[in-house]
């Protein structure tokens, strides 16, 4: 083998193992989607950052909220290759391309300028997520 098919085969190891994304990435499904998530209370990071925590419970619906806010209440839905999330009090819905990686998911926000905000989930409960202020819980 030449150095050359080494140092390439390396890197495709290294990628697939590393939990990055690979050229053979393909968004979930909403089925794959929903088997993941449903019962679930996902926490999530932003360039290693602390983003927002959300939950996923029984018929698609959802309970959100960035850090150190209030809670959304929400649907989320199927839109080709994406996963959209409608809240009750946001304007637009929000689509993102979810990965599961060997450390969890991976999400990419699909925005109308292009992907953007890339999130990483960094923790798992099935506890649900406790909400503060008005209108708590779901």
């Amino acid at each position: 083998m030449s150095a050359f098919a080494r140092s390439t085969l390396a890197a495709v190891v290294f990628a697939l193992g590393s939990g990055g994304a690979t050229l053979a990435e393909t968004p979930m499904d909403g089925a794959a989607f929903e088997r993941y998530t449903t019962g679930r209370t996902l926490s999530f990071n932003a360039g290693g950052v602390p983003y927002g925590i959300e939950q996923y419970l029984p018929g698609r619906r959802v309970l959100w909220a960035f850090i150190g806010q209030e809670c959304q209440e929400g649907i989320w839905y199927e839109r080709g290759d994406m996963i959209c999330f409608a809240y009750e009090d946001y304007p637009e819905d929000q689509c993102w391309h979810f990965f599961e990686t060997d450390r969890g998911l991976r999400a990419v926000f699909q925005g109308p300028d292009g992907p953007s905000t890339e999130l990483v989930e960094v923790e798992q409960s099935s506890v649900p997520l406790i909400c503060e202020g008005p209108g708590v819980g779901v």
